[in-house]
């Protein structure tokens, strides 16, 4: 682990006991067991390691910060210098356990789990049986809660140093699809432009934003799959859009990019006018996301502000999310920027804060010719929304 990441973890940490002060939680458990198996979302804010035996990293309103481990992962813990008190046993977990509870005395304990965010629901079914076995006879048995709010605050809320880091990954991406420009001529398979960025990956020591077999996605023409689809072999022909949707992961923070090229026919002048009149309009309907996502307002209505413009402009609304927070992941947790749809639960009712740093994204097929994908990075500020790179102004055209 390197000093810079474990003080990020330290700042985390910090940043934790002041979310427990502001919405009144006592205390944040995080239970674990076997993290290479079921590694909990959360472990990468607070630890950034791996642990092996069942173990709780504690984090109190009071500033108090204890992690209870199994002997050999003790000295991990330690030298990390996030928790105040590390406490390791051998053969025995809960008596440790409801030592350090009854010392805090919470009036309630946010625990890792949640039925809307995945990255807030790391709690096993089997691990929330054994913290209630262990918590039976006590009177902290009926306090358990959900650390949704806690986790999501904490993930969304992103430092200084992490912004830093997110941008200089959103700009070394940036750098890479300009250099696809080469690629995009009639006869190259979609496979060929996925091979060139996973060099670009490989040789520079990045890892995929997501999945490797699809990242990147690449759209070639109107016959390719929509979505999170992997590239099939598909080869440009003239007349063709291109959209490339990518992002790098650099020292454990992500990018998610998407870029548009047209590759137009010998002879052709002037661009058509179908896709002409589908980038203006995802054009102002991106911008008119990008206005509504202000601090204070809910997710859910910075979704409807752009859904809504790319309607009126005539085009079908898009059946995901607007937006997403990116960090650790591309699909970050916490908030997310999208309709109230069953599917999306409680996540599109949070509150955008400053220091939140989102994906925003929407997209228009054009009959005959492909797909025009727009995705571009924002941090949020004091006063809105701002690009946290170059963001594609036109279309790229080949």
């Amino acid at each position: 682990m390197t000093f810079e990441a474990a003080a990020i973890v330290r700042e985390k940490t910090e940043q934790a006991v002041e979310i427990l002060k502001e919405k009144d939680v006592d205390l944040w458990i995080t239970f674990v067991r076997e993290t290479s198996h079921v590694k909990d979302p959360v472990l990468d804010l607070i630890l950034g390691f791996d642990l092996t035996w069942t173990s709780a990293l504690m984090i109190h309103q009071s500033g108090a910060r204890v992690a209870i481990v199994g002997r050999y992962d003790v000295p991990n813990v330690e030298r990390l210098g996030a928790y105040d008190r590390v406490i390791g046993y051998d053969a025995v977990f809960q008596q440790p356990l409801l030592a350090e509870i009854d010392a805090l005395r919470p009036r309630q304990i946010a625990v890792n789990y949640s039925e809307s965010d995945p990255a807030a629901d790391g709690l096993t079914y089997g691990m929330f049986r054994v913290l209630s076995r262990a918590l039976a006879a006590t009177p902290y048995a009926d306090r358990l809660v959900s650390a949704e709010a806690v986790i999501a605050a904490l993930r969304g809320r992103k430092t200084a140093s992490e912004i830093q880091l997110i941008k200089t990954a959103v700009e070394r991406t940036e750098e890479v699809l300009a250099q696809l420009y080469p690629q995009m001529r009639p006869g190259v398979a979609d496979t060929e432009i996925a091979d060139f960025l996973h060099n670009f990956l490989t040789e520079n020591g990045y890892s995929a934003a997501w999945d490797w077999d699809y990242c990147p996605v690449v759209t070639v023409g109107p016959d390719a799959a929509a979505g999170h689809a992997m590239p099939s072999g598909l080869r440009i022909k003239p007349g063709n859009l291109v959209q490339v949707d990518f992002g790098i992961s650099r020292y454990g923070f992500v990018s998610d990019l998407q870029r548009t090229w047209y590759v137009r026919p010998a002879g052709e002048t002037a661009l058509p006018e179908a896709i002409q009149h589908a980038w203006d309009a995802t054009t102002v309907a991106l911008e008119a996301g990008r206005a509504a996502l202000k601090p204070g307002v809910r997710g859910w209505e910075v979704d409807a502000a752009a859904r809504r413009a790319l309607v009126e402009a005539g085009y079908p609304e898009y059946m995901h999310a607007f937006g997403h927070h990116i960090g650790r992941m591309a699909h970050d947790g916490a908030t997310v920027l999208g309709p109230r749809w069953e599917r999306y639960g409680s996540s599109v009712e949070g509150v955008i804060e400053v220091g939140n740093v989102f994906a925003i994204e929407l997209g228009v097929a054009v009959s005959g010719h492909g797909y025009i994908g727009r995705e571009e990075n924002v941090v949020i500020t004091a006063t809105g929304a701002e690009y946290l790179g170059r963001p594609q102004k036109g279309l790229w055209i080949v």
